[in-house]
């Protein structure tokens, strides 16, 4: 076993110019009212390595081109299709127009573990909410089905960056059919 240089990683990567040849994970992410900028960049980061349909930042997220997104990111905000919308609601009620299921990222008295999800789930949407509070009771109410993660410490959540990661890698290997 031989660790690969970052030339040799490159060679199998996509560009800038390349990227819409990539097959996207039928995924549109909807980021409300987090609070860090280095949890925003490095869900940009994490959204862009399972190449997700598109982000949403709601609320008070912040996002390009604050300089705390920028530095986590490292870029991945040109990979990925984002826009900042005010209202979740309304970037929920269009999604749901589509005919996309929307999942939150949250403990509820339904919620299922994460990798429950299957391959007939797709489209949908992932809901992830702040970092204290999580989702509201008032978009919950909007959602289709919760997911979890779940807990084995003393702990009752992850960092909301490292929670997406967990969901949308496994979200990835569900759609791919790994």
């Amino acid at each position: 076993m031989k660790k690969l240089s970052h030339q040799e990683i490159s060679l199998n990567r996509s560009t800038i110019e390349t990227i819409h040849e990539v097959k996207k994970l039928p995924v549109n992410v909807i980021l409300n009212s987090i609070r860090s900028g280095y949890n925003v960049g490095s869900i940009f980061r994490t959204s862009d390595g399972a190449m997700i349909e598109k982000l949403y930042l709601c609320g008070y997220t912040p996002h390009p081109p604050q300089k705390e997104v920028l530095k986590t990111s490292l870029g991945s905000q040109e990979s990925i299709v984002w826009e900042y919308a005010k209202d979740p609601k309304e970037v929920i009620f269009d999604l749901k127009k589509k005919g996309i299921k929307i999942c939150a990222l949250e403990l509820t008295d339904k919620s299922m573990p994460y990798y429950s999800l299957r391959k007939t789930d797709f489209p949908l949407a992932l809901l992830v909410g702040n970092e204290i509070t999580g989702v509201s009771q008032d978009l919950i109410d909007l959602c289709d089905i919760s997911i979890e993660i779940p807990q084995f410490g003393i702990k009752q959540s992850l960092n909301v960056a490292v929670a997406y990661g967990i969901a949308i890698f496994d979200m990835r290997r569900v759609f791919d059919g790994f």
